[in-house]
């Protein structure tokens, strides 16, 4: 007993570890008012997953005699909840839905709350309607499947079938703008990954699904070449020859060889190529790919499929991960499709910048195949089944699987694998929920910066201010714009910034139009696909905006933010 419970204990404390809370535990106990800001951001489920998870730790530790501090669970919540008052979602304190609990919280449970700068916004389930194929990104997952009680969902529960049948799911239009992977700052992103992980782990909570991270038997890997060579080497190796390339080159190129011909080619990907073909050619990639001297007329369209399905294979570690592919798996055992969805979307999140880019070109190569299915025969249904075994099959975990479980997996994760297709735009979206937890994030760090600023600093700082305030009065550039105005500055494309005017239909797209179609003072000459604007500072590092964000909504939301037209990093 005490051995298994040593075991759990220590992975709860890596799951802490890995959603940046581990000094709420161990020596450092005491030291832990940066994870009380952030603490102060979660909804009630992801406070009852960390709260599940420090009581774990807390046990283990007293089983142990540890003869550093130990802190009770409820004094880490209660510390935290004296200083907030309310939690994140606007629930009472006292309240924290635990998995014990669960079933008593169901009724008349509210959705997230946030204070974000002027309005307070009720997102809760009652005052916000949506079909079945809606995807609410405003409130957390978990708060929403513990919503979900006698729900008239339950045609959208899981199981294979025809492509028609998967539901036509949408995400409604959000007038602050739709956040995707790669809009943030890094260092928001950290944020975003520590909270995806926190919300997952509270919405399979609530679903009764275990989700633990896994930990594969150490293997020797390559240091070199193509095949069976980890991404971070690969990506290291291309990056040489190719700089800021994030996708292997080996990877890009033959899916290029496979698109070269016509994705028209009955049977592609699924009829494999001549398999000593394949081997010759691999031997022969091996030896001249990077020195340029592989000829690639020699390979046949079914011979680059095979390679392709190989390269996926061969990875030492899983493209999906092995920390998160049994989380990737066990997809296909909850509830509703659209959990299913929420679930994959996080996870998503979860994985590192180098397999979820390699993972997003994969999925978009695929729907082209798909597009072709009237000349091809290749429909969702058998693109998943013939790909799903090369992306969740991993035999690194130290257990054999006997074939009749292997055989279940299979069919369940080429299920996941058709929603992995089929809904790819909407995986690689932020949740809005998210995305205000950060803003929360950074603004009560923000204040708390300033509450620990010295007395004289803060004076000298006013007064250097001030003197700084009247010198820019004098100035006609005059950083001060009235009310419902803001300056919006584009380096690249003029050496003076503009001030404009906000309205109930101004778009970030129009903003950027005003300063394309200005000719003189150009900077240099760049094209509207080429830059976007950004909202910089405030209560968010840097995020990127879509042209259809409504930028009075976004200014109530973030009015201290700074606006700037530039290039998106690639």
């Amino acid at each position: 007993m005490i051995n298994q419970f040593k075991f759990k204990g220590e992975l709860e404390e890596e799951w802490l570890k890995e959603a940046g809370l581990s000094n709420l535990f161990g020596e450092s106990s005491g030291d832990s008012q940066e994870s009380m800001v952030f603490l102060s951001t979660l909804t009630r489920t992801q406070r009852a997953a960390v709260e599940k998870r420090v009581e774990t730790i807390t046990q283990t530790l007293r089983k142990k005699n540890k003869q550093h501090q130990i802190p009770d669970v409820r004094d880490i919540f209660r510390l935290q909840n004296d200083s907030k008052g309310k939690v994140c979602d606007g629930s009472e304190p006292s309240t924290v839905r635990t998995s014990e609990n669960k079933n008593e919280t169901h009724d008349g449970t509210k959705g997230p709350k946030f204070n974000l700068g002027t309005d307070e916004q009720k997102s809760t389930l009652e005052v916000m309607p949506s079909s079945d194929t809606d995807i609410n990104l405003e409130i957390s997952f978990a708060e929403q499947a513990a919503n979900l009680k006698d729900s008239s969902v339950g045609n959208m529960c899981k199981g294979g079938g025809a492509d028609t049948l998967l539901p036509n799911f949408r995400l409604p239009k959000d007038k602050t703008g739709t956040t995707k992977i790669g809009d943030l700052a890094p260092q928001d992103m950290k944020k975003v990954y520590s909270l995806a992980l926190i919300e997952l782990t509270a919405l399979y909570d609530i679903l009764g699904t275990e989700f633990k991270q896994q930990k594969a038997v150490k293997i020797k890997t390559k240091d070199s070449g193509l095949f069976g060579v980890p991404l971070s080497i690969l990506l290291e190796q291309d990056q040489k020859k190719v700089p800021g390339t994030k996708i292997p080159l080996i990877f890009q190129k033959l899916i290029a060889q496979i698109e070269e011909t016509t994705l028209e080619t009955e049977g592609l990907l699924r009829i494999p190529g001549v398999a000593t073909r394949v081997k010759t050619l691999c031997q022969e990639l091996e030896a001249k790919f990077y020195e340029g001297t592989f000829n690639w007329e020699n390979v046949k369209q079914h011979d680059a499929a095979s390679l392709l399905k190989l390269f996926i294979r061969e990875l030492p570690q899983p493209l999906l991960t092995v920390e998160y592919l049994k989380a990737f798996q066990d997809v296909q055992n909850l509830p509703t499709r659209k959990q299913q969805l929420q679930a994959l979307n996080l996870l998503v999140l979860l994985l590192p910048e180098a397999n979820r880019d390699t993972l997003k070109v994969l999925l978009e190569f695929l729907q082209r195949v798909i597009d072709h299915r009237d000349k091809n025969k290749m429909t969702l249904k058998n693109v998943a089944m013939v790909m799903a075994p090369n992306l969740f099959t991993f035999h690194g975990f130290g257990s054999k699987t006997i074939e009749q479980s292997e055989f279940v997996m299979a069919a369940g994760t080429a299920n996941v694998m058709r929603f992995m297709i089929q809904y790819q735009k909407l995986l690689w979206t932020i949740p809005k929920f998210i995305v205000n937890q950060v803003r929360k994030q950074n603004t009560e760090r923000q204040k708390k910066e300033k509450k620990d600023k010295a007395m004289k600093k803060l004076l000298k700082k006013m007064a250097y201010d001030r003197e700084k305030h009247e010198k820019q009065e004098k100035t006609p550039n005059d950083t001060d714009v009235p009310q419902g105005v803001i300056r919006v500055q584009a380096p690249h494309l003029s050496k003076v910034s503009m001030a404009i005017q906000l309205t109930e239909e101004l778009k970030a797209g129009d903003i950027v139009a005003r300063f394309l179609s200005q000719k003189s003072g150009n900077v240099q000459t760049l094209n509207k696909e080429e830059v976007f604007l950004y909202e910089i500072g405030g209560n968010i590092g840097e995020r990127c905006l879509d042209d259809d964000t409504y930028m009075k909504d976004l200014y109530q939301l973030n009015p201290n933010a700074e606006w700037v037209i530039k290039p998106k990093q690639s």
